[in-house]
């Protein structure tokens, strides 16, 4: 059993030229768009002419609702890929790409873990191919022609008291959340108070993760809206006259980009909204490239399923015409421990007791996936403390509900520790089983639409909204965007809007504290509980042990 760090496996992985890999897809070299020797991005044209290909079988893999213990979702995405390929299949994985922020902060990157990692894993978790950089500025270009058009005396009548549109960073910083911007006299505008978020929060990273091409792109850029007037007109980003300017800035952002696992299978790796406050999945163009060009494409969505996976059916599989064949819900053993009341330091003991407790949680996600006619697997992700009664323990549980759950080895053995689940996933997806259907239909009503998130996926008993916020989705409807999707913002630890309550909890109350129209990503985002779109670092940020060591290579990320 190796005892490397993810990033020393990273680093001595045997990699191939980005040429090879694309051959591996068909995709011809001049169509590949190299950034370095090791990632590249897939040109449009490329992609415009496969759009007569047959689509090959999606799975996704969710997970339960994270613990501080670890479910490793992104690790079982790039071993399944690499397992399905490691049985003959064609298969590609599609997963995001990792936000600075985190980073530097305490959750670190997105590349997977041990050995079953997408590589170059330091380039990935950085710059990579500079998307996250082109949306900030895309982004922050808009939200200096905002105040640039109030200073040059504001036409459009912009209330300065109503801009919604705030500015954005890729970086974890507190300080920037409430702040005042254009004091300093006339020179500098007008003062008022504004705030940054997090670039991965932006809604021009959603609008670039569900844009079909740059028409697309540009068309829904336009459709932001950014501000309103006195009498409550909203004002959009085409008024303001960015969305030219702005879509020139993503044009190579929306290109998706080809990497590699370590062991040299494809990996598009593409877009990366949260998924407590946007869709929390990559982007729809790279999911749909890859299924054009392999048999199976393993793709993840962010956070637990009550959160990632159902923005993945209800809005990524609703605007892009995609349907999943089956579901692969990642549990560990440590989890079930955590979520069944051990505390962090006692989860090395075996207690099966506490697992059985704690798979209350599992259960639930069960029920929730096959809501959607998707057929489930568990893929027990697993760590070196777990014990053999309680891995059955699980399996058992999951047996009671219907489904069937499968050992999964892929972090310390690669390909060779989960070609069951691969082998079983490929069964299930060639059976064409899944009756794929979202959980609302478009024309429900908006607040209906909440309803139904909450009581039939957190299993709420009721929404709590005042008169304002039922009075604005009504407004909405009535501006003709009541058949939008929603898009919840909510705590990722627990399937109700308390952090602190875990398992699988009934009888709660989601409070929805405010609403917003992303009518550019085609989605009301309904914030719920405490949220926020702009983290903070942690006492002891992660940036404080990354640096270069003396070979010039860089320590210290995770």
């Amino acid at each position: 059993m190796s005892h490397k760090t993810d990033i020393e496996i990273a680093r001595a992985a045997n990699k191939k030229p980005i040429q090879e890999i694309g051959q591996k897809l068909g995709i011809p070299t001049e169509h590949l768009l190299p950034y370095g020797h090791d990632k590249a991005k897939v040109g449009q044209e490329f992609i415009n002419e496969l759009e007569s290909r047959p689509d090959g079988k999606l799975i996704l893999v969710t997970a339960i609702n994270p613990t501080p213990a670890g479910e490793g979702k992104t690790t079982t995405t790039v071993g399944l890929g690499d397992g399905l390929n490691a049985i003959g299949k064609k298969a590609a994985i599609a997963i995001r790409e990792a936000s600075l922020g985190p980073n530097f902060g305490m959750k670190g990157g997105a590349a997977g873990g041990g050995y079953a990692q997408v590589v170059p894993m330091e380039d990935m978790n950085l710059h990579f191919t500079g998307d996250f950089h082109a949306i900030t500025s895309a982004h922050n270009l808009l939200s200096a022609m905002i105040d640039n058009h109030i200073y040059w005396g504001n036409s459009l009548e912009i209330d300065e008291r109503r801009i919604t549109w705030r500015r954005v960073m890729d970086m974890n910083d507190r300080a920037l959340r409430d702040m005042v911007v254009g004091l300093g006299g006339v020179s500098n505008g007008f003062a008022r108070q504004t705030g940054f978020d997090i670039t991965v929060a932006s809604e021009v990273m959603a609008i670039l993760c569900l844009a079909q091409d740059l028409d697309d792109l540009q068309q829904r850029l336009g459709d932001i809206i950014v501000a309103y007037t006195r009498e409550r007109t909203p004002i959009t980003c085409r008024q303001i006259g960015a969305d030219g300017a702005m879509t020139v800035l993503l044009r190579d952002a929306m290109q998706p980009n080809l990497v590699q696992t370590l062991e040299n299978n494809p990996a598009f790796v593409h877009g990366g909204p949260f998924a407590n406050i946007a869709h929390g999945c990559n982007s729809l163009i790279a999911t749909r490239t890859a299924l054009k060009l392999a048999d199976y494409v393993v793709t993840e969505a962010g956070f637990g399923a009550d959160l990632g996976a159902e923005k993945f059916m209800n809005i990524k599989c609703r605007k892009g015409g995609i349907a999943p064949s089956v579901v692969v819900l990642v549990a560990t053993v440590r989890a079930m421990k955590m979520n069944g009341g051990v505390a962090k330091e006692d989860l090395g003991t075996e207690n099966v007791e506490a697992v059985r407790a704690g798979c209350a949680n599992l259960g639930r996600h069960i029920e929730n996936m096959k809501s959607f006619g998707v057929p489930v697997v568990v893929a027990i992700n697993h760590f070196v403390t777990d014990t053999e009664a309680e891995v059955e323990a699980i399996k058992a549980y999951v047996a009671e509900h219907g489904s069937e759950a499968i050992l999964a080895r892929h972090w310390a053995e690669g390909s060779a520790g989960i070609t069951e689940l691969a082998t079983r996933v490929a069964e299930i997806a060639d059976k064409d089983s899944a009756h794929f259907a979202p959980l609302y239909a478009d024309d429900m009503g908006l607040f209906a639409k909440i309803e139904t998130i909450a009581k039939r996926i957190y299993r709420a008993d009721e929404v709590l909204a005042d008169k304002k916020i039922r009075d604005q989705l009504r407004a909405w409807e009535e501006a003709g965007f009541g058949h939008l999707p929603i898009c919840m913002a909510k705590t990722q630890y627990s399937f109700s809007t308390d952090p602190s309550l875990r398992g699988a909890p009934t009888g709660h109350s989601v409070p929805v504290r405010e609403v917003r129209l992303s009518a550019g990503a085609g989605f009301v985002v309904v914030i719920c509980g405490e949220i926020m779109t702009m983290p903070g670092l942690p006492s002891k940020p992660a940036a404080m042990s990354i640096g270069l060591n003396a070979a010039g290579e860089v320590e210290g990320l995770f």
